[in-house]
């Protein structure tokens, strides 16, 4: 055995180790350093009021206190109404929302008041609605945010609130104010964090999204290793290992592209099988399915692109097809699939990545049609037609290779590089 072939598998694995760390571990260790574009909803609906014979309007300056204070190259702040908020939501185009109520303006002067004079009393309530159907990690991110820009609105309001109450009841009435209600006007506002669509039973917190989408995908790219291996084999192209025995049976006279047509007729044939076996086992599970007839049939063209551009590759570039396959839909597919961390919290050389990643693309189809009702807004318009456009490279990428290496003769000879010994008698 020479040198370089002892150490070119070493090097080969060395770069793929190298390159599955940076992806893998970078795209999970500083979400917050790499945060960026965030998308949240700002809404305020308050009315406002008249206090002291003067129009008042908090929640306006909060609104704009928020703008203010939230970085702005992390978080993409939306001030938009409520119709339009809820519309993002339901669409998955936004994270969260902050919302002011309409009558928050009005409930402060009334806690104000309440710190002279006896009486029941709410304080003022600002919501804030995270998207938890976006993914498992999201709805951490958007509390996080909310939780940092509002702690400051809450000095500033209590500040100025208890401010005009001393102005109100002068300094001869400040020892009026007890204890209780310097603590309540110095932390007037009450935040509520709530999902606006809770997960339904069996969602597995969004989870089950992302492994329908690794599940599709395997289908695809595993069923193309096992179909080219087997097809490969019975036409007599590559032999076979059982245990002891080896089998090479005579080589077939097929050209290449007839080669690829048979496996792909294969994995075609075998798709809406396999899409079956995923929606009856999803069923049987538990797992909530509203649209089952929308998944199944994405569920096939989901696995027929992946096997059809897996095939492909293995076609054009032979056994080095394997890694790049394993490196196109899986090591580079999972951190840009934005199934656990958005893509707004991932470091910048991964997120390109999500333009063209097949995994990404099948995610986004698979999360609108089990969390999203089938919204085509949601994700599944852009699915649906960047899985068709993938299948089309593929088929361009098998047909134009394996035709160009028909006319060129280059047909599956057995070819060696060095004389083979003849097996002692």
């Amino acid at each position: 055995m020479t040198v370089r072939k002892f150490t070119a598998p070493v090097a080969l694995l060395t770069v793929f180790a190298a390159l599955l760390a940076t992806m893998y571990l970078g795209y999970a260790s500083n979400t917050e350093k790499n945060l960026h574009d965030f998308p949240v909803a700002l809404v305020d609906q308050d009315l406002g009021d008249t206090i002291d014979g003067k129009p008042a309007n908090f929640g306006a300056q909060i609104a704009e206190a928020l703008a203010a204070g939230i970085p702005a190259d992390k978080v993409d702040l939306r001030v938009v109404g409520i119709a339009s908020a809820r519309a993002q939501l339901e669409n998955g185009e936004v994270y969260g929302a902050i919302v002011i109520p309409s009558d928050f303006t009005k409930r402060l002067a009334i806690l104000g008041a309440a710190a002279v004079v006896p009486g029941d009393v709410e304080r003022p309530v600002i919501t804030v609605l995270n998207n938890p159907r976006m993914g498992p990690y999201t709805a951490g991110i958007m509390t996080r945010i909310a939780d940092r820009a509002l702690a400051q609105v809450q000095q500033t309001v209590g500040a100025n609130l208890t401010d005009r109450v001393r102005t109100t009841v002068g300094p001869e009435g400040a020892a009026e104010i007890s204890g209780a209600a310097r603590l309540a006007i110095a932390d007037p506002v009450r935040i509520i964090e709530t999902p606006f669509r809770p997960m339904p039973d069996g969602a597995g917190q969004g989870l089950v999204a992302f492994f329908y989408t690794l599940i599709l995908l395997l289908a695809g790219f595993t069923g193309a290793m096992i179909i080219h291996t087997l097809i490969d084999s019975d036409l007599g192209f590559t032999p076979t290992e059982y245990g002891p025995l080896f089998v090479h049976p005579p080589r077939a006279g097929v050209s290449r592209l007839r080669t690829l047509f048979i496996k792909w007729g294969v994995i075609g044939a075998a798709a809406p099988v396999l899409s079956a076996v995923f929606l009856g086992a999803a069923k049987l599970l538990g797992v909530p399915v509203t649209s089952p007839l929308l998944l199944w049939l994405y569920g096939t063209l989901a696995i027929v692109a992946v096997g059809f551009t897996a095939l492909a590759v293995l076609a054009t570039f032979g056994t080095a097809g394997l890694m790049i396959n394993l490196v196109l839909f899986v090591v580079l597919g999972l951190p840009s699939s934005a199934a656990t961390v958005p893509l707004e919290a991932v470091p910048g050389y991964i997120e390109p990545l999500a333009r063209f990643e097949p995994m990404h693309q099948i995610y986004l189809a698979v999360r609108a049609i089990l969390l999203f009702d089938g919204n085509a807004e949601a994700g599944l318009s852009q699915g649906f037609w960047m899985t068709l456009v993938g299948s089309a490279v593929g088929v361009a990428l098998g047909i134009g290779a394996t035709s160009a290496y028909d006319r060129r003769g280059l047909h599956r000879d057995v070819r060696t590089s060095e004389p083979v010994p003849a097996p002692a008698s």
